[in-house]
């Protein structure tokens, strides 16, 4: 229950008063993420063949888009998460909406390459640096005990959106175009990003008189490891209303966040490249281009609901082994898209990798978190994220070209097998850090 400090301070249009603010951060958060996912691959491969047909461009100029987008957030999330730090998300929420509609606006009226580049680049820069940090690192400085759980609930959104946009967007290109469908998410977007972010996030409950994950601040709040759902982490278990954190300068001098780093920029350079280009590439194998909406559908809300199992199982085990559980999950989901060429075989790889996204998002979020504890996240996300971009943009890009050079995917999915192998390595030497207990002490 919220202290009578903390109610003062509690948007007056938020209407459950008596209930800890935090799961009024993750609700918004879940809306602004689920919103902004025209910018994701799972969205945009919709769009690939279609756009392909209209323009004549090659898959590789599409995924070019793409790339650049990657790139450019991954340059910007550095800055972003210091921002982030300093000022919280809601400014950053607020104003990257705004550039994903114009965006969206632009790509309704593109004709030339140049200009997917330009705005489908911004979009997703705004979209990475911007929506995507700022809602993870919001949740994250909320709760401490109960951070699994809150950002499993925070993944059910993005992955909903990428699940439930496909089925409506993929009607309205086959009946208008693509030009209307994206007139249509830039309305979306506006609705959904700009408006809950500017009238519900805020920066972290010791600004409105709260503690994380709801604690009433005349509880005693030493540590216990004896406390519900606690998880061992980098510092032992989670506890209640405190934890060590590292700053930005003490993480990168650890061998765990650069190892970290590998494993998050493999799982992006495999993952992100699926998403883009699953669809094409069942639709290149004969599948009818029908069932692209509930293709995305059955991975993306595959991946939706398993966020919340989780979410649980890594609040109760350390978060590096849920993350190497669900990357061996996607492990396999590779191996059956390289050979899958038949329906049935795709709804196997789309649960598969349902599956394995689920937790993989989960644990993106929640492992620098748990590493790393909340005070300096911004920064340390951010500067995560600028070092994995590239990663990022690489996979698309070259799964695009390899399609263009063979006439399949292929050699890329064979690879992106090989990624998830890098992945699992990495993870198992990943050890926590320990904070000397004087550094702790001055926290």
């Amino acid at each position: 229950m919220s202290s009578p400090a903390g109610n003062q301070k509690i948007p007056a249009l938020w209407p459950f008063k008596r209930m800890f603010y935090g799961w009024g951060i993750v609700g918004t958060s879940l809306i602004i993420s689920a919103a902004h996912v025209p910018m994701y691959g799972p969205v945009l491969s919709v769009f690939v063949k279609p756009i392909g047909d209209e323009m004549g461009w090659s898959r590789a100029t599409i995924s070019l888009a793409f790339a650049i987008g990657s790139l450019a957030g991954a340059f910007l999330s550095e800055p972003a998460g210091r921002v982030l730090d300093r000022y919280g998300a809601r400014l950053v929420i607020v104003v990257s909406g705004l550039v994903i509609a114009a965006a969206l606006l632009g790509m309704a009226a593109m004709r030339e390459p140049w200009h997917l580049w330009l705005f489908f680049g911004v979009g997703r820069t705004a979209a990475l640096a911007g929506i995507n940090l700022g809602t993870t690192v919001a949740v994250s400085n909320w709760f401490i005990r109960y951070r699994g759980r809150a950002i499993a609930i925070l993944a059910i959104g993005l992955r909903s959106g990428q699940a439930l946009f496909p089925l409506f967007i993929a009607p309205v290109i086959i009946v208008a175009s693509f030009r209307h469908a994206y007139v249509l998410l830039a309305v979306i977007v506006l609705a959904l990003v700009v408006l809950p972010g500017a009238l519900f996030i805020r920066r972290r409950p010791e600004d409105m008189g709260l503690l994380p994950d709801g604690e009433d601040p005349g509880e005693d709040l030493a540590p216990t490891a004896a406390d519900p759902g606690s998880n061992p982490t980098s510092t032992g278990p989670r506890t209640r209303g405190r934890e060590v954190s590292f700053t930005f300068q003490e993480a990168r001098r650890t061998r765990a966040l650069w190892l970290l780093i590998v494993a998050t920029s493999t799982v992006f350079f495999a993952q992100t490249a699926v998403n883009l280009h699953a669809v094409a590439n069942f639709q290149d194998r004969g599948i009818a281009d029908s069932f692209a909406g509930v293709f995305v559908f059955i991975f993306a809300g595959v991946s939706a609901v398993s966020a919340v199992g989780w979410g649980l199982v890594m609040e109760r085990i350390h978060v590096r082994w849920g993350t190497a559980l669900a990357v061996v999950v996607s492990g396999f989901a590779m191996a059956v898209i390289a050979v899958a060429d038949s329906l049935p075989m795709a709804i196997v790889f789309a649960v598969l990798f349902g599956l394995g996204t689920g937790g993989t998002t989960v644990a993106q979020t929640l492992i620098f978190a748990d590493y790393f504890g909340r005070e300096h996240l911004g920064a340390i996300r951010g500067f995560a994220a600028a070092v994995s971009g590239p990663a990022g943009a690489a996979g698309p890009l070259l799964a695009g070209w390899l399609r263009d050079e063979q006439g399949d995917y292929v050699m890329a999915f064979t690879g992106f097998l090989g990624a998830m192998v890098i992945v699992f390595f990495a993870l198992v030497f990943a050890t926590p850090p320990q904070k000397p207990p004087a550094q702790q002490d001055g926290d």
